[in-house]
């Protein structure tokens, strides 16, 4: 007798799944869509810059070759380069640049130095950092003319606050609107305390990117904060800090409602003694209608400012291949 095992009812059979559909292809207007989608998204911003940064450059241009006047613009009569001939016989656009140069270096190694050591002081630990952070952005906020004109009642030279504190100390008042270097340290003293904590900011989003491993690791070498802060911290803002130098050397070079609003003078004082070359040009503009010349100093200017831009970038390349060839 064989024993068989009892037949198992086979299972409900299941159903073999349909192969995929293939991906349908999108249409030729999405195809279109899909290459130009990303310039269309572009395309404002390149927009606006061609209608108001290209093409005022480009006219400035056109207009500084042409003697125009600010009574009859559209008289335009041919001078070629006799409008920069002329500026660059002019004494006073010498002057104009001798002291935007002078109140541009007072005014920026106090400021990108004063903002360093107060990023890193903001950097640390401590109570009440976010209301510190906040509160060093508020000159930036506030007014450059409301800055300016309590500044002017601070420099006054018979009832100002700091020759009130100078003569406590037994220093004669010292005349700030009319001195040469009295004038252009006033000027600086504005631009210093309105940009600091601006600069002080960006330089504490510096440090915050660098790793804490290095710190870390510089502190096993028995590294002082001194040390951390040569060694660790000015290595790793370096690119931040060519960044604050290039912005403040565009700032400095078109440097206006500071000096303008001091003692309200297009001339910058008497003797011209703080008048930079965006005084310069105003003045040429809108003081004596030379439209023309007033196009050919924007263009000096524009110039100027590329040099500048272009020889702090070499001096950073130059810097940055020498340590990297050590």
């Amino acid at each position: 007798m064989t024993l068989t095992a009892p037949e198992t009812p086979a299972g409900p059979r299941q159903a073999r799944p349909e192969p995929a559909a293939p991906p349908r292809r999108p249409g030729p207007v999405r195809r279109t869509w899909q290459k130009v989608s990303p310039y269309a998204y572009v395309a404002p911003f390149f927009t606006l810059f061609a209608a108001f940064g290209l093409f005022p450059l480009i006219y400035t241009a056109f207009v500084s070759l042409y003697r125009v006047e600010l009574q009859t613009p559209g008289d335009m009569e041919w001078r070629g380069l006799g409008n920069y001939t002329a500026l660059f016989g002019d004494a006073y656009f010498w002057t104009s640049l001798r002291n935007t140069f002078t109140i541009g270096v007072l005014s920026t190694v106090p400021q990108l130095v004063m903002a360093l050591g107060l990023a890193h002081l903001l950097n640390y630990r401590m109570r009440g950092r976010t209301f510190l952070r906040t509160a060093v952005l508020l000159p930036y906020a506030t007014s450059v003319a409301a800055a300016t004109l309590v500044f002017a009642q601070l420099f006054g030279r018979d009832f100002g606050l700091i020759n009130y504190a100078l003569g406590l100390v037994g220093v004669d008042p010292v005349d700030w609107q009319n001195g040469t270097a009295a004038s252009q340290i006033a000027v600086s003293t504005v631009v210093v305390w309105r940009w600091t904590g601006y600069n002080a900011l960006i330089y504490l989003a510096g440090m915050q990117s660098i790793p804490d491993e290095l710190y870390e690791a510089a502190a096993m070498d028995g590294a002082s904060r001194w040390r951390q802060f040569f060694h660790v911290t000015l290595p790793g803002l370096r690119p931040t800090i060519l960044f604050t130098v290039i912005v403040s050397t565009i700032g400095a070079t078109q440097l206006f409602g500071e000096p303008l609003l001091l003692e309200g003078s297009i001339s910058g004082g008497i003797s011209h003694q703080y008048q930079t070359l965006g005084l310069y040009m105003y003045e040429q503009g809108w003081g004596f209608f030379h439209l023309g010349r007033a196009a050919a100093i924007a263009w000096v200017m524009f110039l100027l400012i590329v040099v500048l831009v272009g020889l702090n970038a070499l001096v950073a390349r130059r810097r940055s291949r020498k340590e990297a060839g050590r």
